[in-house]
């Protein structure tokens, strides 16, 4: 089996925190390079730009995106021109329509582009995927709430347009919805609170629905101090699913099916490492496309400024 070549681009909390252990924890994948202008790893080559990397530095067959969204699509498409497989850490952009001419440059270069979302590798996302196959949904309920100065400290980005806001977190929620219900969801009324001090929003509030009618609410808050909320609750024919700890616990009645603190990244790179081995796609956009949704249709409410 061929070794993946793999360079990281943008060294923050993210990428030294999930992808660098993840990497080291999977067959087939091999860290060879960093580039980052502010971080670097002992041992591991740096440089300061993509376009260094791609000039100046080792053999590499594919990159890890982890900069900040606004940036994303000039650096897969630099990447992809290359000749190189990339891994987009989610958001996978920061608009959907600048990924439409990435996904026809993968496909007519026979490269991969990978729009990851981690969420969808809790461990218990999948048992609850099937669980839901048999069972009638009949409402469902989001609580997503953290507190942004522990999870994402001085990354201004986040607060800046097509940095998301609150989205970043709650597009977990949103990605881990898209891959358990069977219908394609959409977005019916919005509001997002936008701190007067800032340029994305600090909460929303959703709602959505399918074909269906299904009901659906989603609670989503910056502002979260001590225990932090990721759940989705859901009513069905067959009583009350509870889907926990951002996917990690399942629970279904009285009973826990499924809880696991088991790391959600070794799973997407196997999965990359799956994708490379043909040159096969996965750009499933449906979660970045309720989120674009909800900023078209949703109320903007000024709230107090937010400082970190």
């Amino acid at each position: 089996m061929t070794t993946l070549r793999l360079a990281i681009v943008g060294f923050g909390k993210i990428a030294r925190d999930q992808h660098v252990p993840a990497i080291a924890a999977t067959d087939g994948v091999e860290l060879v390079a960093v580039a980052s202008r502010h971080a670097s790893l002992p041992g591991v080559p740096h440089f300061t730009s993509l376009q260094d990397l791609l000039s100046e530095g080792p053999p590499v067959d594919a990159v890890a995106l982890c900069t900040p969204p606004q940036v994303r699509g000039g650096q897969a498409a630099m990447a992809l021109a290359d000749g190189k497989h990339v891994l987009l850490e989610k958001p996978p952009g920061a608009s959907i329509g600048e990924l439409d001419p990435l996904i026809e440059l993968a496909t007519r270069s026979g490269r991969t582009l990978f729009a990851t979302w981690h969420s969808r590798f809790a461990p218990a996302v999948e048992p609850a995927r099937q669980l839901l196959a048999s069972r009638r949904v009949t409402a469902v309920r989001i609580t997503w709430k953290e507190d942004v100065r522990v999870w994402h400290p001085g990354q201004s980005w986040i607060w800046e347009p097509g940095g998301m806001g609150v989205f970043d977190p709650g597009i977990n929620a949103l990605s881990i919805l898209t891959r358990i219900l069977p219908q394609p969801l959409f977005v019916t009324a919005a509001e997002l609170s936008f701190p007067v001090n800032r340029d994305a929003p600090v909460a929303a509030t959703l709602s959505l629905t399918d074909v269906t009618g299904l009901p659906i609410t989603a609670e989503f808050d910056f502002r979260q101090t001590g225990p932090q909320s990721w759940d989705i609750e859901l009513d069905t024919d067959a009583g009350a699913v509870l889907l926990s700890a951002g996917g990690a616990r399942l629970g279904a009645g009285e009973g826990v099916l499924v809880d696991l603190a088991k790391a959600e990244y070794p799973g997407l790179y196997q999965r990359f490492v799956e994708l490379t081995a043909t040159g096969t796609s996965d750009v499933d956009l449906a979660p970045l496309r309720l989120v674009a949704d909800a900023f078209m249709l949703g109320r903007h409410r000024i709230v107090e400024p937010f400082e970190d």
